[in-house]
């Protein structure tokens, strides 16, 4: 597959991406190599990586525990004192092998050393290939608030490899699917369709899929790398689903929801407030839902869920002058950002999930 140019950055596949790797390395007088993985890219992902890499430099793997609980400072911390030691300088370069928690902590861990060091995302997850490892976000949680610290940074370059997929279990590949389908419903009518029957899809060709959605992000971050405009599309979902996603993280009654299953709930919920502004007709959301439902468990919300989640939205990211802005839908592969959306009707969302 043909390399996707990003803002100052490409995105290579495959075999391809190996190559391009490796030229890099050999062009670029690096002082030492650091591969930052999780304990499930070390034993799953890294056997399969290490055999590619053509240099003489030095290799350090540095590993942190998996899990979205520990995408946060205090394991920075670890990875920032570990480098030290390690003797990491400016002119060291970061790979980060793994899944969004990895390219999200890692790309930050090393924007940040000695004012910020080289880095490159390999993402091994359906997620993280499709959204975390491309934009230039790189960031951790704060407690339970979702990347609430990090910067926009940009890597050398993003290597997608789709043979890691082999490694990752199916809830995690649904996980991955929120997003590809969250880029259809906001940017790309025929691709959206293309999920309505996943029966129907060729997964021998999967890997067109993914291309897809990431040129649609990629499309939507170049015109908007800050996220001052359109960028904010890729919001749809995530204001209802990031509260979610937070909320069944730190409550020790629930089970803790993977970032795509949340998503797809914020995605059900967020297309009913689009259909009460009238920004969809009743045809488009019956079909939002009845599709994202045969995809996804039913999430159980009881009555004292519903002004917890509605108070994480006051943390929420894109909030403007204490305002909630959400980014709706205006018909399917259409998007209207900075909309503001009064509580009565959030919870009138919720009513209608259940049903």
């Amino acid at each position: 597959m043909q390399s996707i140019q990003a803002n100052s950055y490409p995105i290579h596949f495959n075999e391809k991406g190996y190559e391009a790797l490796n030229l890099h390395l050999t062009e670029n007088k690096y002082s030492k190599l650091f591969i930052i993985v999780d304990s499930n890219t070390n034993e799953f992902c890294l056997p399969n990586f290490l055999p590619y890499l053509e240099t003489d430099l030095t290799i350090e793997i540095i590993e942190f525990d998996a899990g979205e609980e520990n995408k946060n400072i205090e394991t920075c911390v670890q990875i920032w004192n570990v480098l030290t030691e390690l003797g990491a300088d400016r002119k060291s370069l970061v790979i980060n092998l793994g899944g969004g928690v990895v390219t999200d902590l890692g790309g930050f861990v090393a924007s940040t050393f000695k004012r910020g060091i080289d880095f490159i995302h390999i993402p091994t997850t359906l997620l993280s290939m499709v959204d975390a490892s491309v934009g230039g976000k790189n960031g951790v949680d704060l407690g339970n608030l979702k990347n609430q610290i990090g910067v926009i940074n940009v890597p050398i370059m993003v290597l997608i490899d789709t043979q890691y997929l082999e490694t990752v279990p199916q809830n995690e590949m649904r996980s991955g699917l929120a997003e590809m389908l969250k880029h259809g419903l906001i940017y790309d009518k025929e691709y959206w369709e293309q999920f309505l029957d996943l029966k129907a899809i060729d997964f021998a060709d999967f890997d067109a899929l993914i291309y897809r959605s990431v040129e649609i992000k990629n499309e939507i971050v170049l015109q908007d790398p800050t996220e001052k405009n359109i960028r904010k599309a890729l919001n749809f979902g995530h204001t209802l689903g990031h509260a979610i996603e937070s909320y069944f993280l730190e409550n020790e009654n629930k089970t803790t929801l993977l970032h795509g299953e949340a998503i797809a709930v914020g995605m059900i919920l967020e297309s009913f407030i689009s259909l009460d502004k009238k920004l969809i007709n009743k045809e488009e959301y019956s079909e939002i839902k009845t599709c994202i439902k045969s995809i996804y468990d039913n999430i159980i919300f009881d009555e004292k869920d519903i002004e917890p989640i509605l108070e994480l939205l006051i943390h929420d990211k894109k909030n403007e002058y204490g305002n909630i802005q959400f980014a709706l839908i205006e018909g399917i592969g259409k998007i209207k950002i900075n909309q503001s959306v009064e509580n009565e009707l959030i919870l009138r969302a919720f009513e209608d999930y259940k049903s």
